[in-house]
């Protein structure tokens, strides 16, 4: 997972400033990300290589989200995304950051609507976000 995640950023947000190297970042998946989370939905090829992943928080956040970029384009990401909504019973919350383009069309495209946006204070890359919700 740590390896989707790190090889999906730098190939969707060359821009974004790398805050952790890959051990932390793997330490932060493995000790943070997975024992907190409500749920987590592994997208796997006949091999058993991940292609991508999603994670819910709190009962109805999806917290991540990230598709190994030779995966893209080919429905995962809309499976992942219906098996976190077939598993939270309301609405969905989620944060974009508002220069990811292609993750903001995405997700406008499974009906989230950007609700609110912040200055980038709430997250350690000081980037600008937007917060999405997704009401059945």
């Amino acid at each position: 997972m740590t390896e989707v995640f790190l090889a999906s950023r730098a190939a969707a947000m060359p821009w974004l400033p790398r805050i952790h190297g890959d051990e932390d970042t793997r330490a932060w998946i493995t000790h943070v990300v997975l024992p907190t989370s409500t749920a987590v939905w592994v997208a796997e090829d006949a091999g058993g290589e991940v292609l991508g992943f999603a994670v819910l928080a709190g009962g109805d956040e999806l917290d991540q989200l990230y598709l190994r970029p030779d995966s893209l384009r080919r429905g995962i990401g809309s499976r992942l995304l219906a098996e976190v909504r077939g598993a939270v019973d309301g609405p969905i919350g989620l944060y974009v950051f508002r220069r990811n383009a292609a993750a903001r069309a995405f997700y406008e495209r499974h009906g989230f609507t950007a609700v609110a946006f912040d200055d980038g204070g709430r997250n350690e890359e000081n980037e600008p976000d937007v917060f999405y919700r997704w009401t059945p």
